[in-house]
């Protein structure tokens, strides 16, 4: 793991806005990532940036000095005076080494991020580290270490429960929402057009329910997410004259008061009797209780869901020394691969050299003993050395990759 290098701004250090003053638009990247390598010395490197974190993943046989960071940023684009700039490197972290490789999987594993196991993370350094090998950015070496570290972040995925139970409020709302009701053509009404509402609705457009109509106090809010999902779109006041009934009904406002009272209830009906759906994820209650006493439902709401939200947070919590546990498995298996991987590279010249002494034995050295041979001999002692040249060429790297399992075990 010699010679691996990252540098890391992130939520733990930096503000999440402030994140964003740090982060390479796509046009500025490959000529920052050139600038770097040619600067710095830098062998191979990619670069990711998520909502929570901008790193750099870099091969380099230097130190990592006051020198080095203060150049490094100046390319990278931030142009601060020296106090500033001096600010900016006590917020990054430097990983070197096998530090730098545990840091990568533990990130790729959602271990470090704001949300402990959302499996987003492992997918974006993939794109990242992607991008940078079709630009010609990566070689053999980051190769090695990406393969690894999907590794050990799939294995951390399958064989612990980190990212099994959601932990946002709005996605078990809809795992509840889909246990009840699954008919996509399902009439949904959404009472609300704030931050919650939307999520919860890009989560019933990506599962093809298609029958919306969106009510929100400003008639325009209400129209951009009813847009969105090609619904309808009213006023909050329209819901008491709103007659085309529902399956389904979703509320989250910031309401003081229920807004769903009974009379509107009744109204939203219509005269019809079977058992509905009420999301309600308002604090406090958009729904009025009343109602889900009197009608037959099934009643999601927040604060049953807040709960499980906290208990499968912390369960995330707890497989964390099982992920350790792989993590640190890895890295030693990781060991051997780049063992293995420096013999092979040095045994390439292998072949080669032994094709060159065989040359040099028949047309050189022995060069008249072999013409005074009948055809016969000559051809005999050809299939001798060519049997001998394989065989040598083989012998290595059997006794090599032997020698490695024997110093593993």
């Amino acid at each position: 793991m010699k010679n691996l290098r990252i540098i890391a701004f992130t939520h733990q250090q930096v503000d999440l806005k402030d994140l964003g003053n740090l982060v390479i638009s796509e046009d500025s990247l490959s000529p920052v990532l050139l600038q770097l390598k040619s600067l710095l010395s830098i062998e191979e490197i990619f670069y990711v940036a998520t909502c929570n974190r901008v790193e750099f993943v870099f091969k380099y046989r230097g130190a990592i000095d006051q020198l080095f960071l203060e150049q490094f940023l100046r390319v990278v684009g931030v142009s601060l005076s020296g106090e500033e700039l001096q600010g900016r490197i006590e917020q990054l972290q430097v990983y070197e080494d096998v530090h730098a490789l545990k840091h990568l999987i533990r990130v790729s594993c959602s271990l470090e991020s704001l949300v402990v196991g959302e499996k987003e993370i492992l997918a974006q350094i993939r794109q990242s580290y992607e991008k940078a090998r079709l630009a010609g950015f990566t070689a053999d070496y980051l190769r090695l270490v990406m393969d690894h570290v999907v590794k050990a972040a799939k294995a951390v995925y399958t064989h612990t429960d980190i990212s099994r139970n959601p932990i946002s409020v709005v996605s078990l709302a809809y795992r509840k929402l889909r246990d009840v009701n699954s008919f996509t053509n399902a009439r949904i009404l959404i009472v609300g057009a704030g931050d919650t509402n939307n999520t919860f609705a890009q989560y019933l457009q990506k599962h093809k329910y298609s029958n919306f109509a969106v009510f929100n106090r400003t008639l325009a809010k209400a129209e951009v997410l009813a847009l969105a999902l090609n619904g309808e779109a009213y006023t909050l006041e329209e819901l008491k004259s709103y007659k085309k009934g529902f399956d389904i009904l979703i509320t989250c406002t910031s309401a003081t008061a229920p807004i769903i009272t009974p009379e509107i209830y009744e109204s939203l009906l219509n005269g019809e009797t079977d058992k509905k759906v009420v999301v309600d994820l308002a604090v406090p209650y958009d729904i009025d209780s009343s109602i889900i006493d009197s009608y037959p439902i099934h009643f999601i709401e927040v604060n049953t869901l807040q709960e499980l939200a906290k208990k499968n947070k912390q369960g995330r919590y707890n497989e964390l020394v099982h992920a350790e546990k792989i993590i640190d498995e890895h890295l030693e298996e990781f060991r051997s691969v780049l063992k293995q991987r420096r013999i092979e590279i040095a045994m390439r010249q292998v072949p080669e050299q032994i094709k060159e002494i065989k040359r040099t034995a028949l047309d050189c050295i022995f060069v008249e003993e072999v013409q005074n041979l009948d055809e016969n001999s000559r051809e005999v002692l050809e299939k001798v050395i060519d049997y001998m040249e394989k065989k040598y060429i083989s012998v290595p790297m059997v006794m090599a990759k032997e020698i490695l399992v024997d110093n593993s075990q």
